[in-house]
């Protein structure tokens, strides 16, 4: 198995034309390109997809291949079955750094940068059999809603082999997507149906049963002849694939908006795990106010939770000890120093700053009240 990184002068010099651009479309293209790649992000579960399908016996050995994210438009394209006036070349469907360069709309582009490596193109010499994966990055424009982003993840695969030396069938490809989807899903229904790709035929979708329903999962195929031709190879067939990890991973955790994937709030991210169903939380912003107090040594911590929320009821979300601190010298005997975080937030609508403000000075005459509390 090798790694393969592509690297590119040409991205680099349209990288660096972009910085120096600050027109709204560069912008937009400048924070695309800066979003992070979950699929090898530690602890997201577009990387744990990534991992577990690398591993399925089918893929075993297969080189890894990260490819540019611009790409020029004649590779993007025309090497794969999009000639001018396709609608995947339109301006309404693809983000155009220049005329002749894209961002990269699928991770099938990598089989033209694997082909033209030259420890492959050795291989190829030799005939031998090949196997590759992809994953990463990919840009579109498309209607943003719970299900779909601009930028989203992809992960691709390929087995190509001489003519003469081995035969690759259909149900070779169907043997390895089964093996995908049961490492991802456990034991689960799916079936293949026809389908038609610019770049394989035949061509199958792979649908899996979660909840009962039947979700579109794998885009694949048997490679073209006429595709392997534009890529400057003779003589090899083999099978093809790609998906969305998104989409594996939404219907993984019944996830009810593709945007959780992307969340820092940790109490998004601590749920983000395959076959644990989400939890939805609040969709609002929290307020996090501090406070500290000084009380006397048989203050029961604990109960200060129940305390806070019940001072306001639907408001808080969470109480967090951060400190306790005992110094007789500069509190006196028999006294504890303790802080507090709380955060609050509504699920119902957006609280305002001067309303937190008004419940926290609350909670601050009241804490001093009750408990005989110095607020610090």
């Amino acid at each position: 198995m090798a790694d393969i990184v592509i690297t590119s002068p040409e991205e680099d010099k349209l990288k660096k034309e972009l910085e120096a651009k600050n027109d709204v479309y560069s912008m937009r293209l400048k924070r695309y390109l800066a979003m992070p790649d979950l699929s090898r992000t530690p602890g997201s579960p577009l990387a744990e997809i990534v991992a577990r399908a690398s591993k399925v016996e089918s893929l075993k050995g297969f080189d890894v291949i990260k490819v540019s994210e611009i790409i020029p438009t004649n590779i993007m394209f025309d090497l794969f079955n999009m000639p001018p006036g396709h609608p995947a070349r339109s301006k309404s469907d693809t983000y155009y750094v220049n005329e002749k360069n894209v961002l990269r709309t699928h991770d099938t582009v990598f089989w033209y940068y694997y082909l033209n490596n030259p420890d492959i193109k050795k291989r190829i010499a030799n005939k031998e059999t090949l196997g590759a994966i992809c994953y990463g990055k990919v840009y579109r424009k498309d209607e943003i809603d719970a299900r779909h982003m601009n930028v989203f993840h992809q992960f691709g695969g390929w087995l190509i082999a001489p003519d003469e030396k081995k035969t690759i069938t259909p149900e070779d490809l169907k043997k390895a997507l089964s093996e995908v989807a049961t490492s991802v899903f456990g034991n689960i229904n799916f079936r293949f149906y026809d389908h038609n790709f610019p770049y394989t035929d035949p061509s199958f979708e792979m649908e899996a049963e979660i909840g009962g329903n039947w979700v579109e999962m794998v885009g694949s195929g048997m490679v073209r002849k006429t595709v392997l031709s534009n890529l400057g190879l003779e003589g090899y067939h083999g099978w093809a694939f790609g998906f969305g990890l998104e989409r594996l991973a939404i219907a993984s955790m019944e996830l009810p908006d593709i945007r959780l994937l992307w969340s820092e709030d940790p109490r998004v991210k601590k749920q983000l795990k395959l076959g644990q169903k989400f939890v939805e939380v609040s969709k609002y912003p929290p307020a996090v106010r501090d406070i500290s107090f000084i009380v006397n040594n048989d203050f029961v911590p604990n109960d200060y939770f129940d305390f806070v929320r019940e001072l306001a009821p639907g408001l808080v979300e969470q109480v967090e000890l951060l400190d306790k601190y005992e110094n007789a010298e500069k509190f006196g005997p028999d006294k504890i120093s303790y802080a507090y975080r709380i955060t609050y937030r509504s699920l119902e609508r957006t609280l305002t700053s001067e309303e937190i403000d008004q419940v926290h000075k609350k909670l601050e005459g009241m804490t001093a009240k009750t408990f005989g509390a110095t607020v610090r």
